[in-house]
């Protein structure tokens, strides 16, 4: 199977503000792009900047005609995903569009990959390591965050990628 589209969902997290350097390494890799925002995501990153980037598809409603009858297959980036929302894909909530698209697209059984974002505390806090194990039992890629002297982030562009390149060529 051939994937040549890629979602790319953004929770709300201090390092949404990256959301646009994603969606084009994501295009360097020959996927099409749609990225979906969390209603928390909104208040880090400018839906309008993602929506003015090149290629690129900002699916803000469940009646975009690019998400029609049901969002096409293609693979899932979850990056940068926040304490709240890892825990919400983790017990199988959906209560919005984002997360729903992801939902789907576990249950359909398509490349999934989630990039946590939290700090230390909550990279500690136990229900991150349990809501980890049960994604990854379920399929999905989970992309440990990494400290480079500031506390653990959001992993770089490029570890993002390499993951995102290696589920492609799984296929």
């Amino acid at each position: 199977m051939r994937i040549d589209l890629g979602y790319l969902v953004v929770t709300g997290t201090s390092t949404a503000s990256r959301a646009p350097e994603i969606v084009r390494g994501l295009q360097r890799l020959g996927l099409s792009t749609i990225t979906l925002m969390t209603p928390n995501a909104r208040r880090v990153v400018s839906p309008w900047e993602l929506s003015n980037l090149v290629g690129n598809r900002l699916v803000e409603s469940y009646f975009d005609a690019a998400i029609l009858p049901r969002p096409p297959s293609g693979l899932v980036l979850v990056a940068p995903c926040g304490f709240n929302s890892l825990n919400k894909l983790a017990a199988g909530i959906a209560d919005n569009l984002a997360l729903s698209v992801v939902a789907e697209a576990i249950g359909r059984r398509t490349p999934v990959i989630v990039a946590p974002s939290v700090n230390d505390a909550l990279l500690s806090h136990p229900r991150t390591a349990a809501s980890t194990a049960t994604l990854r039992e379920w399929g999905v890629s989970v992309v440990p965050p990494e400290d480079h002297g500031a506390g653990p982030r959001l992993a770089p562009t490029d570890v993002l990628l390499a993951e995102v390149g290696r589920r492609l060529c799984d296929l």
